[in-house]
């Protein structure tokens, strides 16, 4: 009798995960000493010196609040899209990302402190003259109040991740962690006056996706006992967070760079130097993925399906080595917060001058405004210009997918997405985006494009139903892109928004509280207001849309007549409000419109009324188109209706007609019977 031995797994004795670890602090460590020496960070400054361990010990808490922002937010990412719930690796994964957000919680107190240090130059002594000045610090000063918010946040992180393990709860602790990096972000270099807005979100977007894809890596090691044969189709699954990840890091790199350093000649400098250092380690990076891509994890799923052994000392030989060098980007990033730029970042307060537009939007005005300037001026806003990429790219990968397996995709459908996604960047990087700030006709021409004319294309393209098709379903119990996407169009709070009625409501109501409270002063003066403002008209227009000619699933779709009437009294709504603004004669927004200082184009008071114009004509040419949508799928629904009526009586003799015929006949008879008793 032969007897059959289960597969071995081989692992290796050395401790990886330790090795790993150590390999990342101590090459994060080497490279920010390196980079304050080159880049003069450590050098003591003429006056008010706070002393070399302030000098020193401020970037290196920074340092460490990185790596443990990295741990903490890498770990909630692959726990939630690569590891399945119910294993030991979700639960470790999961620990990893408590004990980095521990790490960054007290590397984030510490950071505060130091940096209320530097600025004041105070001893530490125990005076209570002292903790006022602390306490006053951390709750009044725009900087000591971000590391105040950043501690906190990170806090909640760490307690949240040893307390709960629902993955949808989950989620929201990730977007916790992912926010906690912003208040930080506009501090620092971002802080200048060189487009404080596109600075700020290229250092947000650097940090949080440098943070998924250093701590993505990191978890895998520190969990690599519990995955065993696992590990190729982890592996896999976090090299392509690993992709975007990289992708959006060298562009936001790149947006910084050009920002604070102005020209290639500023590559001489001690800042352009990290820079080119940093570069050279991203494209080390960047090697590396390809080789994850195109060779390892082949290697690894060949090694697994042939005998289920564990990957040897060579394979995480190579991990560790990439942990080195991500530690060396993470160091010099570090160093380079401290080190001077070539391009001067001074704060708006600080102008010698500043005229009334530079002091309400921290850009000088642009030319005077013509139309044919919407094309020529372009101010980049690298989010929504990434998101278009992004969702352009991976629209026309799953319908090729879908045709390379044999399934039909209409090609209009493709067509219409990728012009909604170019679209969205005109809309939010081109002299729209520009003079939007400055006029209000503008800004109202850009809001009718993002809630009438993007979601109508979005809609008609079904994404999400193309997402269900081409998308693999995970079968080991982790939730990969499209369970989620199931999951969010599925859930409770989708079908209540969702809702025809509901989605109209939102959609026609929040024009008034929208622009008739201090949302709208929120969203016009405040970065993070204008990016919630966009994402509000888009997704506010998608799911009105959505609910009356959409291909994709909703909770409930009315009648035809119904929709007919939803949408008449949609456009009475859009005309009301945009007459209201014609015939207005005050200003929604004197403190902003009315205080710009140009001596260009239409008085506020007339530009407004323009804008109530854009509202009243321009609103309602989507609508119009709705409508006819509307109908025409009305009539095809009668006529599938009426197809199949008739198909149905070729097969069975026009049963139904017989039936009625049979019925009134005998109805009819009776009638008679009836009336020969009463004769």
């Amino acid at each position: 009798m032969t007897t059959t031995t289960a597969p071995v797994l081989r692992t290796d004795p050395l401790p990886w995960g330790v090795i790993g670890v150590v390999a990342l602090t101590a090459t994060a460590l080497m490279a920010v000493l390196v980079g304050l020496v080159v880049g003069g960070g450590a050098e003591a400054p003429l006056i008010s010196d706070p002393g070399a361990v302030v000098r020193y010990g401020l970037p290196i808490a920074k340092l460490l609040g990185t790596l443990g922002a990295a741990g903490a937010i890498g770990g909630l990412l692959l726990a939630l899209l690569a590891l399945a719930p119910e294993r030991p690796e979700f639960g470790r994964a999961l620990d990893v990302a408590a004990a980095s957000a521990a790490v960054w919680t007290l590397a984030s107190a510490t950071s505060g402190f130091l940096t209320f240090l530097a600025i004041y130059a105070q001893p530490v002594t125990l005076d209570p003259q002292f903790g006022a000045l602390l306490s006053n610090f951390l709750s009044t000063r725009e900087l000591g109040q971000a590391w105040l918010a950043t501690t906190l946040m990170a806090a909640v992180v760490t307690v949240l991740c040893f307390a709960l393990r629902s993955p949808a709860l989950l989620a929201g602790v990730a977007v916790v962690a992912v926010a906690a990096l912003w208040p930080v972000a506009q501090t620092g270099h971002a802080g200048g006056t060189a487009d404080h807005d596109a600075a700020v979100t290229a250092v947000y977007l650097h940090s949080v996706f440098a943070a998924m894809w250093v701590g993505g890596l990191l978890t895998i090691v520190l969990v690599r006992s519990a995955l065993a044969e696992r590990l190729p189709v982890v592996l896999a699954r976090y090299s392509t967070v690993a992709l975007v990840a990289f992708i959006v890091v060298a562009s936001s790199g790149l947006v910084s760079a050009q920002l604070r350093m102005g020209g290639v000649e500023a590559l001489a400098t001690p800042y352009g130097l990290l820079v080119a250092a940093k570069v050279l380690a991203l494209i080390g990076l960047g090697a590396f993925g390809a080789a994850y891509r195109r060779s390892i994890i082949r290697r690894l799923e060949a090694t697994s399906a042939a005998g289920a052994t564990a990957p040897r000392g060579a394979f995480w030989l190579i991990v560790t080595a990439e942990l080195a060098l991500m530690g060396a980007a993470s160091g010099l990033a570090a160093a380079l917060s401290r080190t001077p730029t070539p391009v001067p970042q001074v704060p708006v307060e600080q102008l010698a001058d500043p005229t009334p537009a530079e002091i309400l939007t921290g850009s000088p005005l642009p030319p005077p405004y013509e139309p044919f300037r919407l094309l020529t001026e372009w101010d980049l806003n690298l989010l929504w210009a990434l998101i278009a990429a992004f969702g352009a790219f991976f629209y026309v990968a799953g319908a090729e997918r879908l045709r390379r397996r044999g399934d039909a995709w209409p090609i209009g459908r493709t067509i219409m997405f990728v012009t909604a996604m170019a679209m969205l960047v005109f809309v939010t990087s081109s002299g729209l985006a520009v003079y939007e700030k400055y006029l209000f006709s503008v800004h109202m021409l850009g809001h009718m494009v993002l809630s009438m004319g993007i979601p109508v294309l979005i809609v008609l393209a079904a994404p999400v139903t193309l997402a269900a098709r081409a998308i693999h379903a995970r079968k080991d119990g982790s939730r990969g892109p499209r369970e989620w996407i199931l999951a969010i169009v599925h859930s409770r709070f989708a079908g209540i928004v969702g809702h025809p009625l509901v989605a109209s409501v939102v959609f026609a109501v929040s024009l008034l509280v929208f622009y008739y409270s201090s949302i709208f002063a929120w969203a016009v003066s405040d970065h993070v207001g204008h990016q919630w403002m966009v994402l509000h008209f888009l997704l506010s227009g998608y799911l009105f849309v959505n609910a009356l000619v959409g291909i994709d699933p909703a909770p409930y779709r009315p009648p035809y007549a119904i929709r007919l009437i939803i949408l008449l009294a949609t456009m009475a709504f859009h005309a009301f409000f945009g007459i209201s603004l014609v015939g207005g004669t005050g200003l929604l927004l004197p403190e902003w419109y009315g205080a710009m200082g140009r001596e260009w184009g239409d008085t506020p008071l007339a530009d407004q009324q323009a804008g109530g114009a854009i509202a009243w004509s321009v609103g309602e040419i989507p609508t119009l188109a709705l409508a006819l949508l509307v109908m025409w799928s009305w009539s095809r629904a009668d006529g599938r209706e009426s197809k199949r009526l008739d198909r149905k009586a070729d097969r069975d003799g026009d049963a139904d007609l017989e039936a009625w015929n049979a019925m009134l006949a005998e109805r009819a008879a009776a009638s008679a019977r009836a009336d020969e008793r009463r004769g």
